[in-house]
């Protein structure tokens, strides 16, 4: 593999400066790394002399590779984040991405589930400590919209009667109402953990104490959506898409979801006005005398 010099003190400042996640700082090292390879780049004299051409080059062989316009685009975002952050610290004076077109792609509109398939699935989870666990996650997801990492990160201290405290991206805090019907069913589960003499820091943790990871939480996102829905992607995502769908469809606005989603700036939040505009224009069609 051709040496990306410099990665390493990229990946500190994205950790330490920008606080990004983990998972967010490997994609970047490896869209970086596979860009290093294509190109040879092996020196800094290299680097500083790096062309447009040379980008472009690498679009159009990731397009002969049959990668997604969404996938370039994102490749291209994490060179632009690295070029902008090298031409800060006085290591290039000109950027080659500059001059650079992304290929365009279609915006996918978020899968959601329908608010008349989420209801009475109570018969759905067994009455045990797994059941009420499960039941909880599922609830949680819909009623708060928060992400698989931070429901898998909640703590116990993170819950009172009226809202959950919530560890989002770049560690960035807020509290996220829960409604009467959610804190019983909190309550409940902690009842369950209790009786099966179950101790951890973490909310949600497996028969062993140990707190849930992603694949656990979504094969079980997955088996519960498969089985009241007609949804073809069936995952924890999906369930924060529904729960923003949901509240704008009755009268949430954007600027209070993009605050309960943990949103950085609002163009993240407004993908969601597609689905409501959807809901709102079936009910103009039934509602409105010459709207058929």
């Amino acid at each position: 593999m051709a040496p990306f010099f410099l990665i390493q003190d990229f990946s500190a400042y994205l950790k330490i400066e920008k606080r990004f996640s983990n998972h967010t700082i490997l994609a970047y090292e490896k869209d970086l790394e596979q860009f290093a390879m294509f190109v040879e780049l092996t020196s800094m004299a290299e680097l500083k002399v790096l062309k447009s051409t040379s980008v472009r080059a690498w679009i159009v062989e990731l397009m002969d590779q049959k990668v997604s316009p969404r996938s370039i685009n994102r490749k291209l975002s994490s060179l632009r984040s690295f070029f902008k952050w090298l031409k800060k610290n006085g290591w290039v004076s000109d950027n080659p991405l500059a001059k650079v077109t992304a290929p365009k792609s279609s915006k996918r509109l978020p899968h959601f589930a329908k608010e008349s398939e989420l209801k009475n699935h109570g018969d759905y989870f067994s009455d045990d400590f797994e059941g009420k666990r499960d039941l909880l996650m599922i609830e949680v997801f819909y009623q708060t919209g928060i992400r698989l990492s931070e429901l898998i990160n909640l703590k116990v201290s993170d819950v009172n009667e009226q809202s959950i405290r919530v560890l989002g991206k770049r560690n960035k805090e807020r509290l996220v109402p829960i409604s009467l019907a959610l804190n019983t069913l909190f309550k409940q589960y902690f009842d369950w953990r209790n009786q099966c003499n179950l101790k951890s820091e973490y909310v949600f943790i497996l028969n062993n104490e140990k707190k849930l990871y992603p694949k656990f939480v979504y094969r079980k996102i997955n088996q519960y959506l498969s089985s009241v829905t007609s949804l073809d992607k069936c995952s924890p995502h999906v369930l924060r898409h529904t729960f923003a769908t949901h509240m704008l469809n009755n009268g949430a606005g954007l600027e209070t979801l993009k605050d309960l989603l943990g949103h950085a700036n609002l163009s993240a939040t407004q993908v969601y006005t597609h689905n409501s505009f959807a809901q709102l224009n079936a009910i103009y069609s039934q509602a409105h005398p010459r709207g058929h």
